[in-house]
């Protein structure tokens, strides 16, 4: 994919700050934070989901 460098940081910030406007700014990175946050819960989620499956499979095995 790319490298993006420091250039190509501040280009984004600034096309997200002319269409967003500073007062959305915030809250748009607070719905980002809280976005990830969940992917992260779900996949911790799935995880562990597998790892328990697996643990019952190689139990009834022995």
């Amino acid at each position: 994919m790319g490298n993006l460098g420091g250039p190509e940081i501040i280009l984004i910030l600034l096309v997200v700050f002319v269409f967003f406007g500073a007062k959305k700014i915030p809250e748009i990175a607070k719905g980002l934070g809280e976005g990830i946050r969940e992917f992260r819960k779900a996949a911790r989620d799935v995880q562990s989901e597998v790892e328990k499956e697996t643990k019952k499979i190689d139990d009834t095995k022995l």
